[in-house]
């Protein structure tokens, strides 16, 4: 199941405060500026700096080219 729309305009990154990609099918929010990703686990997005990872060249660009990508904090 994917994050409600409501959750999804609310959503902003905890580090740099700015928007997110979120991809539903693969559990992630994603900071491109930053390039680090946050888990989603159960439906619960976990947006703690010390538990984001960082993300590769490769990945960065499966992320921001998904064409399911949300982007969040539009609210």
């Amino acid at each position: 199941m994917a994050l409600d729309d409501f959750l999804l305009n609310l959503l902003e990154d905890p580090v740099d405060h700015g928007t997110m990609i979120y991809l539903a099918d693969e559990n992630v929010l994603y900071n491109p500026r930053l390039r680090v990703a946050y888990e989603v686990r159960g439906n619960i997005p976990v947006l703690l700096p010390d538990e984001s990872r960082a993300v590769t060249a490769d990945e960065h660009r499966a992320f921001t080219e998904n064409p399911l990508r949300r982007t969040t904090g539009t609210a």
